[in-house]
């Protein structure tokens, strides 16, 4: 699995952006009032979440 950047601009409120699965994201520059929809085919679990950029490599590779 190779790193690549790309970056994307949420400027329409009628478009959304799917991100599946071991895709690191940042978020930038919000507008005033924004809204944020999430949806999922689990439930929520914390444990299973990664929050450093050095586990979610650690994790790309054992995917692998």
């Amino acid at each position: 699995m190779t790193a690549k950047k790309q970056t994307f601009i949420q400027n329409r409120p009628h478009y959304g952006l799917y991100m599946p699965k071991l895709n690191w994201r940042t978020m930038q520059n919000f507008s005033t009032n924004p809204l944020a929809l999430i949806l999922s085919s689990t439930l929520y679990n914390e444990a299973g979440c990664i929050r450093s950029f050095p586990d979610f490599l650690t994790a790309c590779h054992e995917a692998q």
